[in-house]
């Protein structure tokens, strides 16, 4: 198989989809690797590491995208790549389709695409392995942008989360139990924060006191609480995933117009349309704006401030089902894995995640009838 990776285009992105250890596995099983220029510098990785493993060098992305059979790369395609989207051709990416622009969407199923989206990729138990590094990430990232955002020069109401002697320490809400709202609870804990963690799985908060030997507030998460906690919080992050589909707007712009002037806010969810309901995405070049006094820091691709740690954790697990999609055909890879079956959002015109399909307005096929050639 002819595989491409071009270089990411959107703002401040610099993670890469392949690195060149990847690169020399595709094509020790026989496979074409076709690497835009540069696609990797922003990650620490110059083309001659490509080449040394036996990677194309392309020049051009239109090349890549038109030579390549899959395309693997880290975030969803925007306006100036939906023109290049080749018929009948596979995507690799996340691709958060209820959350981002949609025409996106409309592009994928008029071009008959294959959307392999990472972010939908679920294991027999649940878990959602190509996600999991980048929300650790997310997670740490939160309370480091987020202390940084709480500093009177940032906007913030000038609270050192750690807080000193005789102080009250930063209070922290993290909404969500899961692997953003874990990570982002230890960074907290260890600057010494008042931590408190909603959710609504009582056996995760039972992990979780575990976990943290009663060092944080674990509670069960309904609207009451939710404002109880919002409301006391000098920081507030959002960390509620529902995979596929659109963030569930937990807190509403009433209830940020009751937080203290100078908190802030930092929606990782944002990139599922977000679960505080003032959130809109925002970039690296402009993470952060004002509602009701209260900072949002809402940037849709956090992790990729940090790449040469996000490259490397991503790619770890992204690599195992690239390979099968390269070695089998997507058609037969996804019959043989049930798991990789789930990350298809769209195959030859049709949706076939069904959470994608309620939230985006489409009729929902399953996978195995989009295979099937089913109507």
């Amino acid at each position: 198989m002819i595989v491409g990776v071009p270089k990411e285009i959107k703002t401040r992105e610099y993670r890469v989809g392949m690195v060149p250890a990847g690169v020399s596995a595709f094509i020790s099983a026989g496979h074409t690797v076709l690497i835009e220029t540069n696609a990797g510098v922003g990650s620490g990785i110059p083309d001659s590491e490509y080449q040394r493993v036996g990677a194309q060098i392309v020049s051009s992305a239109d090349e890549v995208w038109k030579r390549s059979e899959m395309i693997i790369k880290v975030k969803e395609p925007i306006a100036p790549e939906y023109a290049r989207i080749q018929p009948g051709q596979i995507i690799y990416t996340y691709f958060h389709l209820a959350g981002v622009d949609p025409e996106l969407t409309k592009t994928l199923l008029d071009k008959k695409a294959a959307a392999v989206a990472y972010e939908t990729l679920q294991l027999e138990d649940g878990s959602l392995p190509l996600l999991k590094p980048m929300s650790e990430v997310a997670g740490k990232m939160a309370i480091q942008v987020g202390a940084r955002c709480l500093e009177k020069a940032h906007g913030g109401k000038g609270i050192l989360l750690g807080g000193v002697p005789g102080v009250r320490r930063g209070r922290v809400t993290i909404i969500g139990g899961g692997v953003v709202g874990l990570c982002a609870a230890k960074v907290a804990v260890g600057m010494g924060a008042e931590v408190t963690i909603l959710d609504v799985n009582m056996e995760r908060l039972t992990y979780l006191d575990d976990v943290f030997l009663g060092r944080v507030g674990v509670l069960a998460s309904d609207s009451e609480s939710i404002a109880r906690s919002v409301r006391e919080a000098d920081l507030v992050v959002g960390a509620v995933l529902i995979p596929g589909g659109k963030a569930p707007k937990l807190v509403s712009e009433a209830l940020i117009s009751e937080m203290t002037p100078g908190a802030v806010v930092v929606d990782v969810a944002v990139d599922q349309g977000g679960c505080i309901e003032t959130c809109k995405p925002t970039t690296h070049d402009n993470p952060t704006f004002e509602v009701h006094g209260v900072v949002h820091y809402c940037v849709a691709n956090m992790p990729g401030a940090v790449p040469q740690t996000s490259t490397y954790a991503l790619t770890n697990v992204t690599r195992p089902w690239s390979r099968k999609i390269a070695d089998m055909g997507l058609v037969e890879a996804v019959k043989a894995d049930r798991a990789l079956a789930r990350a298809v959002n769209t195959y030859n015109g049709h949706v076939t995640y069904e959470a994608v399909a309620k939230d985006m307005g489409y009729a929902y096929m399953p996978i195995a009838d989009a295979l099937a050639g089913r109507k």
